[in-house]
């Protein structure tokens, strides 16, 4: 049987190259250590010989890993069935790549965030939809990590991407109560763990307050009894309106949190004979990819998903900071409503009759 050939060791470039192996180490890690003629030499003699830096001693002299850890709430079962966080991923991949570094998706190990940032192998971490109670937060700061805070207020300490939750939520309830809707369905996404509650500064609260001050120009008010959550996918969407449904809500509108969700809603409204938009209107949130391709479109809240994804990198590669200025950077980007086919005047005999001109 033939032989495989041996590779080349940092032993064999030290010798080749006259020099120990600690310069072989430095020509490739750290390089301003030895002169520009040293490097390049010990550099051509590796190329001659194949040989190839051990990527794990590299990372240990170097004290970095190039990668960058996007921390979710929930499990990646969850998240990868989410189109929105398919389109941030891409956003962060876009700006990873071109930096040179690796993504590791870190989310819940055995139900617990707090014991997968702790096994993480990263340089710096994006945060998902985490607020500033959330011990995984006080655990990176601790550790000294750089880390960028994406959908969530109330870190005014740290930097921060995130949307006008509130004002886009408004502008759904404003559309519908426009459309003369009066009975309402919010369908919002569940908090991280099922003692955390309804955080003041997530996602869900931002979004509830706006959907609450559009209805509020028909003089009505939402509570804990117009609202039901779910995991933030299609199935959680269904499952959602379907127990909602059950419990006797009878919407003529639903607001709901997350596309994802929405198209579940709508499958779930068919299934229970309702047609859509002409029984029940359905508006959702994000305005990924698919929502313009489903039957019919859907109506939604448009935010700036990739360019949240690479705003989030470039603030962890810069530290967060405007370096000139050392103040904090924290950005704030724009939503606006796009309308398509979801949503529709409210059903006659159902909440208040608009005059069409008929």
């Amino acid at each position: 049987m033939e032989q495989a050939a041996r590779r080349s060791t940092i032993a064999d470039v030290a010798r080749a190259a006259g020099v120990s192996k600690a310069a072989v180490s430095f020509a490739f890690n750290t390089p301003e250590r030895l002169s520009a003629e040293t490097v390049s030499r010990i550099r051509e003699i590796a190329t001659t010989l194949e040989y190839r830096p051990d990527p794990v001693a590299r990372m240990l002299a170097q004290r970095r890993t190039w990668t960058i850890g996007i921390l979710t709430p929930q499990g990646l079962d969850v998240i990868f069935t989410n189109p929105y966080f398919g389109e941030f991923t891409a956003g962060v991949a876009t700006a990873a790549e071109a930096a040179g570094l690796a993504i590791q998706f870190i989310s819940p190990l055995h139900g617990s965030l707090t014991r997968a940032v702790d096994r993480a192998s990263v340089d710096g971490i994006i945060t998902v939809g985490l607020g500033a109670d959330h011990p995984e937060v006080g655990q990176i700061r601790r550790s000294g990590l750089p880390f960028v805070v994406v959908d969530s207020t109330g870190l005014p300490d740290e930097p921060a991407i995130e949307v006008d939750d509130e004002g886009g939520a408004r502008l759904a309830a404003e559309h519908l109560v426009g459309l003369g809707h009066r009975d309402f369905l919010v369908i919002g996404i569940e908090p991280p763990s099922a003692t955390s509650g309804l955080e003041p500064a997530g996602v869900t609260a931002r979004r509830l307050r706006g959907y609450d001050a559009g209805v509020a120009a028909a003089g009505l008010h939402l509570t804990e009894d117009d609202m039901v959550v779910g995991p933030a996918s299609m199935e959680g969407g269904t499952d959602a309106f379907r127990r909602a449904w059950a419990a006797g809500a009878r919407p003529t509108a639903v607001l709901v949190m997350s596309d994802a969700m929405a198209i579940g809603a709508m499958h779930a409204a068919r299934d229970l004979g309702l047609r859509v938009p002409e029984d029940v209107s359905i508006i959702g949130y994000d305005d990924v990819d698919v929502a313009q391709f489903t039957d019919p479109p859907l109506t939604t809240v448009h935010q700036p998903i990739r360019q949240k994804g690479e705003e989030a990198v470039r603030l962890l590669l810069a530290g967060g900071r405007h370096r000139d200025e050392g103040s904090l950077e924290q950005q704030l980007l724009e939503t606006r409503l796009v309308v398509r086919g979801t949503t529709a005047r409210a059903p006659r005999g159902r909440g208040e009759v608009v005059d069409d001109g008929r």
